[in-house]
């Protein structure tokens, strides 16, 4: 599943709204039906997971946690306890609950952006707050993905 884009929108007045159609049909190409959101861990922004994916995700978390680790479990108890089921309706809308949209910092405008496996939303605002400057992105990829000597990080030199 490849969630990807960057799509302007607004809520309405109740707190709906539309999933993009690029997002759904995507989506609906896989068999999802239902979405699960939750707040990032560490950007102001609200992250729909497609159930499959936040279920591998509760599981991979779970397996690397011992139950009998109350700081652990704690850990994992945090991170389920803020999460909403969605289902779309029939027009492709959904609710951002209240509390949601407080956490996010969202006012009217809002922007989706494809993550891969997962989608979120932002405020129009916050979205601008928290992007990279240019040179500072080109860097910090420069430094993920490239050596001193110039090639690929992973890369192996070619023999003769």
């Amino acid at each position: 599943m490849r969630l990807l884009g960057n799509i302007e929108a607004k809520t309405d007045a109740k707190g709906r709204a539309f999933l993009p159609a690029t997002f759904r049909k995507v989506l609906q190409a896989s068999g999802e039906e239902r979405l699960v959101m939750r707040k990032d861990i560490f950007q102001p922004c609200l992250v729909l997971y497609p159930e499959s994916v936040w279920f591998e995700q509760m599981d991979a978390l779970r397996q690397r946690l011992n139950r009998w680790n109350m700081r652990q479990q704690q850990v994992f108890r945090e991170f389920l306890s803020e999460v909403e089921v969605l289902t779309l309706d029939g027009n492709g809308r959904f609710l951002i609950p209240r509390r949601y949209i407080k956490m996010a910092g969202i006012e009217q405008d809002i922007k989706f952006i494809g993550m891969g496996d997962t989608i979120e939303i932002w405020s129009q605002r916050c979205i601008e707050e928290n992007r990279m400057e240019p040179a500072a992105f080109s860097a910090a990829l420069e430094e993920l993905m490239g050596d001193a000597d110039g090639t690929e990080a992973g890369s192996e030199a070619a023999a003769i």
